[in-house]
């Protein structure tokens, strides 16, 4: 049955109608709620790195393609461009449900309330609702030939549908390798990386995590030096010992704990000391005595403890090694800590150890830099976290009288904890980023995850603060992830989008460079 003129024009203008109250709508939600919106499209994993201009130039597209379908003459560019437009929204989405890691939340407007499937189903009827108006309004258009106005019309729909999807194939392409590798602080938040699950109140926040195995956790006490808890992974107290060194005549000042099951560590840095036991007995003896003063010690393995020492000479900061079945060789690197100014607070960091690839990693505090060594300390690789700080921002005083240097004024730290499971490191960061809603940083910790092999970002996401407390100390062990809070340590479960890109083997080729 043929349509008479009036009706197509009735039809025509009802479909010029619903583009113009839905992109009217959704411009004015976007607009009234920007910051919002903004913040949205900055954990989408297709636009987090355009973040910035996407969220003007779509609202403002919308507004543009209303006033093309209010005038006439303009109106069938206005049809075309509602179609190519609807046409990148479906591409957008069905890209999200099929090649992103995860899904996030909807942008706001007409379709919040809606999930992404209904999305999609949503957006198809507008682009047939497009293509139905473009055919009734070609059709009332006078051309001599008939051929002629088919052709055009196919030629117009292909290059508008092509150009509409290898704009968003292109973006989502130039995103992914922008937030990965060239990340100016835009954070990914994909919902529920981590559950929680047991919750304990230790009744003192004195304690500390001196280490982790599949089946137990170890904790030391900083106020009771040698004293050992020991939990099962859910959190059942299985005993509580205390070490019993084979020397106790040494001028301890604070002695640290570190468990390598089934061996424990410890030492004292300011003596410098380090003792070894069985975590059978907890009874350890001596290994090593004197050489350079330490700040961190590190288990390795049976035979090999990492630590930051001080040079003797220079009195920087060092990464070494001491190893040897009498613990009484040590060895020190001075080349892998990069000293930007006085040596010691700007080379201040996080000392870690991946069993299953086999790898030292170095995190500074004060900048966005991290170091992978071999167990011999040969640097296999450099990396950067998504923080933009790459030198320290310190002021430091020289007090001499007293001999010591000291910050002059509070420091910007830009990593406050870390902890390294198989190639995938887990980074406490200090510094907010763009697109981020203050609330969180006032309500939880926020962890940055990247991936060692070819030092990338993957996502973040956030431990949130328990009775007023924000988190200490964390550590992960394979699928969990065990956090220090006030007096509580929580137990929380790590969800595949992180656990899925483990990669335990040793002889990764990236690594083993």
């Amino acid at each position: 049955m043929n349509l008479s003129s009036r009706a197509k024009k009735y039809i025509i203008e009802t479909i010029c109608l619903l583009y113009i109250f839905l992109f009217v709508y959704a411009s004015a939600s976007k607009l009234l709620d920007f910051q919002h919106f903004r913040i949205e499209l900055g954990q989408s994993p297709l636009l987090s790195a355009f973040a910035n201009w996407i969220s003007i130039l779509v609202p403002a597209m919308e507004l543009i393609i209303c006033l093309l379908l209010i005038i006439p003459r303009f109106k069938l560019i206005g049809l075309f461009s509602s179609y190519g437009l609807m046409v990148m929204f479906t591409i957008y989405i069905y890209i999200i449900l099929n090649y992103t890691s995860f899904v996030p939340c909807s942008c706001g407007g007409v379709l919040e309330k809606l999930d992404w499937k209904t999305h999609m189903i949503f957006n198809i009827f507008f682009v047939c609702l497009a293509i139905l108006g473009i055919i009734l309004f070609v059709g009332e258009i006078k051309i001599n030939s008939y051929r002629f106005k088919i052709r055009k019309i196919i030629g117009l729909f292909t290059v508008v549908t092509l150009s509409s999807i290898l704009a968003v194939v292109i973006l989502f392409m130039l995103s992914e390798n922008i937030i990965h590798y060239h990340n100016k602080l835009t954070r990914r938040f994909p919902q529920t990386p981590i559950e929680q699950q047991v919750v304990l109140d230790l009744k003192l926040n004195s304690f500390y995590i001196a280490g982790v195995d599949s089946l137990n956790i170890y904790l030391g006490n900083s106020t009771a030096p040698l004293l050992i808890t020991t939990f099962t992974n859910q959190f059942i107290k299985k005993n509580e010992k205390m070490i019993d060194l084979d020397r106790k005549d040494l001028p301890f000042r604070g002695i640290r704990v570190s468990v390598k099951s089934p061996y424990f560590f410890a030492a004292d840095g300011t003596v410098p000391c380090l003792f070894k036991g069985n975590i059978k007995d907890w009874k350890a003896k001596l290994m090593h005595k004197g050489g350079e003063y330490f700040t961190t010690m590190l288990a390795v393995d049976s035979l090999s403890v990492a630590v930051v020492a001080n040079d003797s000479k220079t009195g920087d900061n060092v990464l070494g090694i001491n190893s040897g079945a009498e613990m009484d060789k040590t060895f020190l690197n001075s080349g892998i800590l990069h000293k930007q100014s006085d040596g010691v607070f700007d080379t201040d960091g996080f000392l870690l150890y991946s069993k299953d690839i086999d790898r030292i990693v170095y995190l500074y505090t004060y900048r966005n830099q991290y170091t992978i060594t071999d167990r011999n300390l040969k640097i296999t690789g450099n990396g950067t976290t998504i923080d933009t700080i790459s030198r320290a921002k310190l002021n430091i005083s020289q007090d001499k009288k007293h001999g010591v240097r000291q910050f002059s004024s509070p420091p910007l730290f830009v990593n406050k904890g870390s902890a390294v499971y198989a190639n995938i490191l887990f980074v406490n960061s200090a510094i907010p980023g763009r697109y981020e809603n203050d609330r969180i940083w006032k309500e939880a910790s926020i962890i940055d995850v990247y991936d060692l092999n070819d030092n990338s970002y993957l996502l973040s996401f956030c431990i949130y603060n328990l009775e007023g407390r924000r988190m200490k100390s964390f550590t992960v062990q394979n699928d969990n992830l065990y956090a220090l809070i006030g007096t509580h340590i929580i137990r929380y479960k790590i969800d595949s989008k992180i656990t899925s890109k483990y990669n335990k083997n040793k002889r990764n080729n990236l690594l083993a460079k």
